[in-house]
């Protein structure tokens, strides 16, 4: 399927401008976003035995979440900050929230190792040894790399550490659409000892979320499509990669069968892995993880929670709300609403960033516009 740009080059000059000036004022206006108005929580809809709360109001910028064994949740920002959040009670409701590092550059990616939490800036990778008995005097960071591109556009990122230990860092494109001589870009490293990244995926336009199977181990990403194509075109992706090397196509093919109409020319859609699952149009599928609690039902575990941060470029926006996909084997068989309600009318008083799953089997919910976290517990309804 290749699809004609029916737009001018001056419209489309105005198209990238508005999307870099959004992707630079991201930072702040997360940053600036007031708390979740009283009762927010009431609307949101959820299956039947589930409930939300909330887990905190004072992560303002809420974004990626790790957590220590401690039960420490840290939480990483688009702003310069970020935070440690307490339940010293384990009741579901956090008493304390630490600012631990500051002045960073959109540190939005967090994970923890031996004792360690590791931060991942724009063009760095930093560790903070320690860090759970030193909330109130955090560490110096140290330096784990800084050899990624220093690109605002797209350069925030999702960290984790794979079932191999290595830590995966993905680089994103620096643009709506291009390509670039670099081939870092568009990828999904991990880090050797020496902290030089080795590119393990290609062809990504931004991934800021990823998981491995709990039982396979195999990688499983959210990647975001292209802009201005239209409302409905194309899809943001799921994409399962059970083995390194793999390229999903960007620039040149999105979502498996549309050919880019500037640079699909040069490769067909047939050379590229197509993705495990489409998922809503410009939704910004983000933060995801396979559900490995006991707290859920039986269907739902080892199934994918997807956090959709809502669309910005669409005449009736969609998503703001968390997806639950479904598998059959390496199949993403099903795509439904979990939970949903941060969308009203048209207008989002929140917007999912990234979700974690809790010792307990509960659900949290980052929303770095209403700067708070939320927990999805389950208990049987009565009979």
């Amino acid at each position: 399927m290749r699809i004609r740009n029916p737009q001018s080059k001056i419209q489309n000059l105005k198209s990238v401008l508005l999307l870099f000036s959004i992707l630079l004022l991201a930072p702040a206006l997360a940053c600036l976003a007031p708390a979740a108005p009283a009762g927010s929580l009431q609307r949101i809809k959820l299956p039947p035995g589930f409930s939300i709360a909330l887990f905190s109001d004072k992560v303002r910028g809420a974004r990626s979440m790790t957590l220590s064994p401690k039960g420490i949740l840290y939480v990483g920002t688009m702003g310069s900050n970020v935070y440690a959040v307490v339940d010293r009670n384990r009741d579901g409701v956090a008493e304390e929230v630490h600012t631990i590092a500051s002045n960073l550059q959109t540190p939005n990616g967090v994970a923890w190792k031996d004792g360690a939490l590791y931060v991942g800036e724009v063009s760095r990778v930093l560790r903070f040894d320690g860090i759970d008995e030193r909330l109130a005097n955090p560490p110096k960071p140290v330096v784990v790399t800084s050899a990624f591109p220093r690109d605002g556009a797209h350069g925030w990122k999702f960290i984790r550490f794979g079932p191999d230990g290595n830590l995966y860092v993905p680089v994103g494109m620096p643009c709506n659409v291009c390509e670039r001589d670099n081939p870092i870009y568009g990828t999904i490293t991990r880090l050797d000892a020496q902290g030089k990244p080795e590119i393990v995926q290609r062809g990504i336009r931004n991934t800021v979320g990823f998981d491995w199977h709990p039982k396979t181990h195999e990688l499983w990403f959210t990647d975001n499509g292209r802009d201005m194509l239209g409302d409905d075109v194309p899809p943001d992706e799921l994409n399962r990669a059970p083995k390194a090397g793999m390229n999903f196509g960007f620039p040149y093919c999105h979502a498996g069968r549309i050919s880019d109409p500037e640079f699909g020319r040069k490769h067909a859609c047939s050379e590229f892995t197509p993705p495990a699952r489409e998922l809503g149009p410009h939704v910004a599928a983000i933060g995801m993880r396979f559900y490995t609690g006991t707290m859920f039902p039986e269907p739902y575990r080892n199934q994918i929670f997807i956090a959709e941060h809502g669309s910005w470029n669409r005449s009736t926006p969609i998503g703001y709300r968390v997806m639950l996909v479904r598998l059959q084997g390496d199949k993403a068989v099903s795509y439904e609403p979990f939970a949903e309600g941060w969308l009203q009318g048209g207008d989002a008083w929140g917007r999912p960033a990234d979700v974690q799953v809790m010792p307990d089997g509960a659900l949290l919910v980052s929303d770095d516009k209403a700067g708070a976290i939320y927990r999805i517990s389950y208990a049987a309804p009565k009979k």
